[in-house]
């Protein structure tokens, strides 16, 4: 009886394909494996969207309208299609696709292992289910599990006096969760610059230590800034198209994400909000932080990359003939004097500011050690081209300029996930797989 329950438990736990992580790249190769009626399985570490709200603040807002976040065969509806929505709203909408197509997920699930079966040629996925040890039998595999899966915090944190509050961007929430005192965050991306915005509309001092970040108007001539990018084919560039691999590595742009205004996400912006900005963290002793002599070049390094999507999209109208407005005044997007919003200080004194936390806004990175086969590199990331990896059978998914720029955002994640499960079903019909094929030609490559 024993041995029969064993046997049971091995066949449903074997399936075709096993997909580790179960968030937008996940759910989106699981509905086109359904189509196909490919056998697989989620393995989702927590709940389905957890890390949306679990890592997202309270006042959080995507910077993509609705109608680009959209799952596969979703619509988000006419009224719905340009508000920003909020992380719950989002995670909603994805455990809403679970169960409107009833994808295979097991959730709470956290793999710990994946390592070749040389018997039979396939995969056996190891991993904890609500702290019980259990294993998957699969010929294929898709790592799912994102690259931005581990918080990073610089090393020089621990050199903080102790009595000031440290907490990474994805742990903070509200204002009102945060000591009495002022606020230095670290990192001027889109998480520390939204942080700052709710800061400061909650009436704290806030301080940022700022870095290079490109930007761009929210807004231009008309209409969304996304919607040109997308017309103008800015987010079907190739890695191979970049003029300097490294172009890779800059972040992506700051925007705002508001329902209804107009406004744009700078560095200026939040200056003239009262945030006092700072060049990059150099070091930390005791109360004492100095940092970099580079805040200018942080703010004019943002109002270039501004400027030069602005030229990129003038010229996409006039080739084409489009007819659009022109441009209408965003103070916020208009370059500045420096000396205007600059403060000349390289160093601030926790305790003199009265600064009682620290926010790290650092960014994340990848932890794919639980993979036991030869698909990384030596410091741990993907080896692949397009998603495919040099071992058959191993696949990834949203990981950063996949197979182009628009990779990174949920709104390219559908065309990745259709590449990798088009391969999957060609491999097993013997059909011949669809090419990474290359990019179309594109009109301005800003980085």
């Amino acid at each position: 009886m024993l041995a029969h329950k064993e046997q049971t438990m091995k066949e449903s736990n074997t399936v075709e394909v096993i997909i580790i992580g179960g968030g937008y790249a996940g759910l989106s190769a699981s509905y086109y494996l359904r189509q196909y009626g490919i056998s697989h399985t989620i393995l989702e570490r927590g709940q389905v969207g957890q890390s949306w709200v679990s890592q997202r603040w309270d006042s959080f807002r995507l910077n993509t309208a609705s109608k680009l976040n959209t799952l596969p065969g979703f619509d988000c509806g006419e009224n719905e299609k340009n508000a920003f929505c909020s992380a719950q709203s989002l995670v909603s909408s994805m455990q809403d696709f679970v169960k409107m197509h009833e994808l295979p997920i097991r959730q709470n699930v956290m793999v710990t292992r994946v390592e070749k079966d040389p018997q039979n040629n396939s995969f056996v996925v190891t991993a904890l289910e609500n702290g019980t040890i259990c294993t998957f039998h699969c010929k294929q595999v898709i790592i799912a599990s994102g690259s931005q899966s581990q918080k990073k915090v610089p090393s020089l944190a621990s050199a903080i006096q102790t009595g000031i509050r440290q907490m990474h961007s994805s742990e903070y929430r509200s204002a009102a969760g945060l000591p009495e005192g002022g606020v230095l965050v670290v990192g001027s991306g889109q998480s520390g610059c939204q942080i700052c915005e709710d800061l400061i509309s909650a009436g704290r001092k806030v301080y940022l230590s700022t870095s290079k970040v490109p930007r761009c108007p929210r807004h231009y001539r008309g209409r969304d800034i996304i919607d040109w990018l997308i017309l103008s084919g800015f987010f079907e560039t190739r890695l191979d198209q970049l003029p300097d691999p490294a172009m890779r590595k800059l972040r992506t742009p700051l925007l705002k994400g508001t329902d209804g205004g107009r406004a744009s996400l700078s560095l200026q912006a939040l200056a003239r909000k009262g945030v006092k900005l700072f060049g990059r963290v150099e070091n930390v002793s005791e109360y004492i932080v100095t940092f970099c002599d580079d805040a200018q070049t942080n703010l004019r390094f943002g109002d270039e990359f501004s400027e030069r999507v602005k030229e990129m999209i003038d010229g996409f109208i006039k080739e084409t003939n489009i007819h659009a407005p022109v441009a209408t005044p965003d103070v916020d997007d208009e370059p500045v004097k420096p000396e205007d919003i600059l403060n000349n200080e390289t160093w601030v004194d926790l305790k003199a500011y009265h600064i009682s936390c620290i926010i790290w806004a650092t960014g994340f990175t990848s932890d794919f050690s639980y993979l036991k086969i030869p698909v990384l590199d030596i410091s741990g990331s993907p080896i692949h081209h397009a998603g495919l990896s040099a071992v058959e059978g191993v696949y990834f998914l949203g990981l950063h300029w996949q197979r182009s720029r628009k990779s990174d955002i949920l709104f390219g994640l559908k065309d990745d996930a259709r590449f990798i499960t088009d391969n999957i079903y060609c491999k097993l019909k013997g059909k011949l797989a669809p090419a990474a094929e290359p990019g179309p030609t594109i009109r301005g490559i800003l980085y």
